[in-house]
């Protein structure tokens, strides 16, 4: 009963994350054995802010080993976030909050998107960054959202 009283608690103070949806993808290298490699086009939602949604573009490495997982995926990406909907909270932003992350590798690399609030120009900012165990990448992508009133259609 501990145990599952620790497992419960683990999973609650675990951050909430976003999961990406796939939109779309396109074929960049041709492979005889395994998927091709590709850039996938991703769309997940800010689990803390309602109306934004963010689109992430970036490399998946195919063949046997991105078959089977192994394979390491490229650090390069983009991202673009919009204003799909009225912006509200659901609680306090912290500044440089992880939003997305997703493994990139099989266990030592990740790609996060984290976000900070400007409070000056009243904007989120959305950067997307490739991190690793040992040494991280200076490839990065960042973009904003100025927080406007929602214009609803008449």
């Amino acid at each position: 009963m501990r145990v599952a009283k620790g497992l419960l608690g683990l999973l609650l103070a675990m951050p909430l994350l976003a999961s990406a949806e796939e939109i779309g993808q396109v074929s960049t290298v041709f492979k005889f054995v395994g998927p091709n490699d590709r850039i996938v086009v991703e769309a997940f939602d800010d689990p803390k802010v309602d109306g934004v949604t963010c689109y992430l573009s970036r490399a998946k490495t195919g063949g046997v080993k991105g078959g089977l997982g192994l394979a390491e995926d490229r650090a390069e990406a983009s991202l673009a976030c919009r204003q799909v909907g009225p912006i509200s909270f659901k609680g306090e932003l912290k500044d440089g909050e992880e939003v997305f992350k997703e493994r990139t590798s099989l266990v030592f690399k990740t790609m996060q998107v984290v976000r900070f609030l400007d409070k000056k120009r009243n904007t989120l900012v959305y950067l997307v960054y490739s991190d690793r165990l040992i040494e991280g990448s200076p490839q990065n992508a960042v973009t904003a959202i100025p927080i406007l009133p929602w214009a609803h259609a008449q």
